[in-house]
C-alpha cells in the first residue's frame, strides 16, 4: 500500500498467544482472544476484545477466526469483507470439500505458495474449484515470506477501503 493505516488485529486461538506474538512483530495493535474450549469465535467475543478501541480510529481490523473451513463459516462476526485462507499443504481439494466457507467468503487467498512444487500443489485446479463455487470470487495466490502476489493483495485492499471510504462520504 502506498501510505500508511492504522492497521489493527484480533487473533482468537484456544488455548495460546502464539499467533498473536508473531503479528505484533509487525507493529500492528494486537489483541488475543483465547476462546478455552469454544471454537470459532462468536460475535460476543469479538465485541468484548473491542470494548477498549476507538474504532473510528482504525483503518482496518483483521479478525483471524478459530477453527477449521467448516465451523466458522456459520458465524458473523460483523466483518464487511470475509476472506478464506487455504494453504497449498492442504491440497486443491478443500474448496469442493468445505464448500460453505468458500461459498461465504468475499476474497480466497491461496497462502505459503513457497513449497508449492513440492507438495505437487495445482494452483490451477484449485482456481476452478474455486470458481466453480463462486464464479468471480478474487483469487489471490500469496508467500508473505517470499512477498509473492503480495502486492496485488494490498492495492486489492487500498481500492477497497478508498471504496469503503468515499461510499460512507469521509475523506482522508
Amino acid at each position: 500500500m502506498s501510505r500508511r493505516y492504522r492497521v489493527t488485529a484480533l487473533v482468537g486461538d484456544l488455548a495460546t498467544e502464539n499467533d498473536a506474538a508473531r503479528l505484533a512483530r509487525s507493529h500492528a495493535t494486537v489483541k488475543q482472544i483465547i476462546t478455552g474450549t469454544v471454537c470459532p469465535l462468536e460475535w460476543a467475543m469479538v465485541r468484548h476484545a473491542l470494548d477498549d478501541w476507538n474504532l473510528n480510529q482504525l483503518d482496518f481490523l483483521f479478525i483471524e477466526n478459530v477453527g477449521n473451513l467448516v465451523c466458522p463459516s456459520s458465524y458473523d462476526l460483523g466483518e464487511d469483507m470475509r476472506f478464506v485462507l487455504l494453504s497449498v499443504t492442504e491440497g486443491e481439494g478443500k474448496p469442493l470439500k468445505y464448500p460453505p466457507i468458500f461459498n461465504r467468503a468475499d476474497v480466497a487467498a491461496i497462502t505459503k505458495v513457497a513449497p508449492a512444487t513440492a507438495v505437487e500443489f495445482d494452483e490451477a485446479v484449485t482456481g476452478r474449484k474455486i470458481q466453480a463455487l463462486r464464479p468471480r470470487m478474487e483469487v489471490f495466490t500469496l508467500s508473505a515470506k517470499m512477498r509473492e502476489g503480495m502486492a496485488e493483495y494490498l492495492g486489492f485492499l487500498e481500492r477497497w477501503y478508498t471504496a469503503r471510504r468515499a461510499v460512507a462520504g469521509v475523506s482522508k
